[in-house]
């Protein structure tokens, strides 16, 4: 197990961990250009960890638990800053926040309830996930930039709740449909 959190795939996952509190920093002194660069590296560690691991042969339980966690953790860092230093409304990084935290609840309570959930990814949250960061760390570069990220930031307050619920359903449906029963 040790060395299953070692790999080079998990290493690549963590990158996203060791970026939160830069992020953090970054968004409340409002540092828009380094804050989208973090952005852009932790977007590119979410696409890359799992070819890695495929590609590697290094796929484990682990990394299957340890990037959900992460990118928790590194979003949840980021839209915390950006809410506190004004750049977005609080109610936005509260539903970013709520995006990877209400999901681990639900396996947390599975798990309390004797029910091991199956630790794998779903399109709708690797596309959440994906609009979250293109989102965001658009509106980041815009700003570093100096632009107007308005009708970004407007485009985000609408597109990720709806990708939230739509990954809230989606999980929903792939925790607790039944098998279907083979013919006799």
């Amino acid at each position: 197990m040790r060395a299953a959190v070692w790999n080079l795939a998990n290493q690549v996952t963590l990158v996203r961990a060791y970026l939160a509190v830069p992020a953090l920093i970054f968004a409340l002194r409002s540092e828009y250009g380094v804050l989208a660069i973090l952005v852009a590296v932790a977007g590119l560690s979410d696409m890359v960890d799992g070819t890695v691991a495929r590609r590697f042969s290094q796929p484990s339980q682990v990394g299957g638990g340890l990037d959900p966690v992460v990118d928790g953790l590194f979003m949840g860092a980021l839209v915390v800053g950006l809410a506190l230093g004004g750049t977005i409304p609080v109610w936005l990084a509260l539903v970013v926040i709520a995006r990877y935290l209400l999901p681990a609840l639900a396996g947390g309570l599975l798990i309390a309830l004797g029910r091991r959930p199956e630790l794998r990814h779903t399109l709708t949250g690797q596309v959440s996930t994906t609009l979250i960061l293109v989102l965001i760390g658009g509106v980041c570069l815009l700003r570093g930039l100096y632009q107007d990220a308005g009708g970004l930031l407007t485009g985000a307050e609408v597109v990720i709740p709806i990708a939230t619920v739509a990954t809230y359903v989606h999980l929903g449906w792939v925790t607790f449909r039944r098998p279907a029963v083979a013919p006799v």
